[in-house]
């Protein structure tokens, strides 16, 4: 294009040098003439080829993308002008000291995710994620290889639309944004982990969506877990009841499925109001399946979880709450089959935990974050009833102070360090405190 506005310019004026000198001034003036209309020729060639190569990036330019309203994917759903495949990881190391068992220290690679999401169209889209978890995975090691999530999603409009795969639960502040940027403190706080099972997920069908007025909502029918998993030899179900047993879409078991329903409120920026409920029974008829335990008395044993929680993120600071409470039913049956054994099928469990944190130093793309966190929870508050002398007592609530800081090298690149002191009603219990530094990253 240079090149012909060039030869646009300088073309009259080499005919002007080799015209003879004397020519009369009428041909002068008609040659002058001719090289008028051909100059004129010339521009508009060359505004074509300006249209032309710049037609495509108005088009992208102008192309309104579907909004995506999962608060567990990182980017919104591209249109076709954007890459049709993107790809996103996260990873997180850490380094635990418990402060009276130096001994027991331990570092580890706690997970390693690779994320991807492919684009069919402006409306629809498959994501997944696979993790890896403690370095090595095999028979004789305890590290697992998993798929996280893996759904198909259709938008219906920019405001909603429907999920069909393995999803996250949407409960809590967790379980939807569990990548290590996004949490204060080495180790997932416990509520989240004990009582809400992060990374909690099912298979199903859902609907989200979200209006105006900054409601999100989320509702759906899944799977859930399966109670004919309890191990009471082990110590699994005292540190995460609903952990023991949830399936992960693993050939789940699937006569029994699950509802919920889940609304956040962000009208307000920098606030975030919500709560759920998860309900189902999770007995998964495993009296009656081929198989199963005949002798199995808790067919109609039925999971209730719900949860409220806050966030508000004001200037340099972020305060956070949240409290969760589940029960089992129909457990008095099963349980009186357990008599000697250390982990029963708790009736009530529940947590929760205040959280403060302050962006004191910022510079470039760093910051450093101090933060104080408290929560209470406790996996077996009560049992169902048994006969006199048969009944298990419920266990202490344990609470635990973590104080710490994210370093934040950039957005996507933190490290950190905290204290965690821990303690409970029972003091024959407290192990002692802990020393945790870590390192997390996304992209």
């Amino acid at each position: 294009m240079r090149h012909l506005h060039r030869a646009a310019i300088l073309a009259p004026l080499a005919l002007a040098a080799a015209l003879p000198a004397h020519a009369d001034e009428a041909a002068l003036q008609a040659e002058v003439e001719a090289l008028r209309a051909e100059l004129a020729a010339l521009r508009d060639e060359v505004r074509q080829l300006r249209a032309d190569r710049t037609a495509p990036a108005a088009v992208a330019a102008t192309a309104a993308p579907v909004a995506s309203t999962s608060a567990a994917t990182p980017n919104p759903t591209p249109t076709r002008a954007e890459p049709a495949t993107t790809l996103w990881g996260y990873g997180q190391l850490d380094y635990n000291r418990p402060t009276a068992h130096a001994a027991d220290a331990r570092a580890d690679l706690s997970r390693a995710v690779i994320g991807f999401n492919h684009v069919f169209d402006e409306a629809t889209r498959v994501y997944g994620e696979l993790e890896w978890e403690h370095a090595v995975a095999s028979a004789e090691d305890r590290g697992e290889v998993e798929v996280e999530q893996l759904y198909v999603e259709h938008a219906l409009a920019p405001e909603y639309g429907l999920r069909a795969g393995l999803v996250l639960i949407p409960l809590g502040l967790l379980n939807e944004h569990h990548e290590p940027t996004q949490f204060y403190g080495v180790e997932r706080n416990f509520v989240e982990t004990a009582i809400i099972p992060t990374t909690w997920r099912e298979g199903g069908v859902t609907g989200y969506g979200s209006t105006e007025s900054g409601l999100r909502w989320n509702l759906g029918v899944t799977t859930g877990p399966d109670l004919g998993k309890w191990d009471p030899a082990s110590d699994e179900g005292r540190a995460s009841p609903l952990g023991s047993i949830h399936q992960e879409l693993q050939l789940a078991n699937a006569h029994d499925l699950s509802v919920f329903g889940a609304l956040d409120w962000q009208g307000v920026p920098g606030l975030d109001v919500g709560g759920g409920v998860f309900t189902g029974r999770i007995g998964q008829a495993t009296r009656k399946r081929s198989g199963g335990d005949a002798n199995f008395p808790a067919d109609d044993a039925r999971l209730t979880l719900g949860e409220a929680h806050a966030r508000w993120q004001t200037g340099p600071f972020d305060f956070a709450a949240l409290y969760t409470r589940g029960s089992i039913s129909h457990t008095q049956a099963l349980n009186r089959g357990f008599l000697g054994q250390p982990t029963p099928v708790p009736k009530t469990f529940f947590g929760g935990y205040v959280q403060g944190a302050w962006r004191a130093l910022e510079w470039n793309d760093s910051a450093l974050v101090p933060f104080l966190r408290y929560e209470e929870f406790n996996t077996a508050a009560s049992y169902a009833a048994q006969p006199p002398g048969l009944g298990t007592p419920a266990q202490p609530t344990q609470r635990v102070w973590t104080v710490g800081a994210n370093y934040y090298l950039n957005p996507n690149v933190v490290f950190k360090i905290d204290y965690q002191d821990f303690r409970y009603d029972d003091a024959a219990l407290n192990y002692g405190n802990r020393v945790d530094l870590g390192i997390g990253y996304q992209f």
